[in-house]
């Protein structure tokens, strides 16, 4: 991909995310624990901020790393089609509204706390099947070409059961939240996307 195709909303976030998550990573430990989102201790403690910050630290590298990927294969087209203000209004929108759900499933345990970007990038990638219905990526080892569809189900399909377990302080619940809002969020703003969708699907 030209690097040069990459967009403002684009650049901003992809910098951010990876910049303050090798830095909570390997700098400064302390500093992610900060950034955790804790639904327990949100209206608490008046934690506000960690709606946000919680979004751009990751729990290791390999999750960083999945996340731009999909990002990257994903959200980078979609901001030339949606242009970038409305892009960025997804990515805020799919931030916080992503965050609901697991708000209201562990407000009221202490014990819980969560990070990623997962969520706001999962509105990202449901929106982006809309516009692009027949995009497809590839993820090595696999050697055919992946439909964005199958990616998203499989996306999802783990986060259900990564989210039973909740072992590793991801927050998949907000996955889900993620993908409704961003179907959403073009329904709501540019309804005509899903006849367009239908259309280059043949239906």
């Amino acid at each position: 991909m030209n690097f040069n195709n990459i967009g403002m909303a684009s650049a901003v976030l992809l910098t951010l995310i990876v910049g303050a998550s090798l830095y909570t990573l390997y700098v400064s430990p302390a500093l992610l624990q900060r950034c955790l989102f804790r639904p327990y201790y949100f209206l608490r403690n008046r934690e506000y901020s960690t709606l946000v910050t919680s979004a751009f630290v990751h729990a290791d590298l390999p999750h960083l790393l999945f996340n731009c990927v999909t990002f990257w294969f994903f959200g980078l087209p979609l901001e030339r089609i949606m242009g970038t203000p409305r892009f960025a209004m997804l990515y805020a929108v799919g931030l916080v509204f992503s965050e609901l759900g697991p708000y209201l499933k562990r407000r009221n345990d202490p014990s819980y706390a969560t990070l990623g970007a997962s969520g706001a990038i999962c509105a990202v990638l449901f929106a982006s099947i809309v516009y692009m219905p027949d995009a497809s990526l590839m993820i090595l080892p696999i050697p055919i070409p992946i439909p964005a569809p199958l990616y998203a189900a499989g996306y999802l399909g783990y986060s259900w059961w990564a989210s039973r377990s909740n072992r590793d302080g991801i927050n998949h619940d907000a996955h889900f939240g993620g993908a409704i809002t961003g179907l959403v969020f073009v329904a709501l703003t540019d309804p005509d996307a899903y006849r367009r969708a239908a259309a280059m699907l043949g239906l």
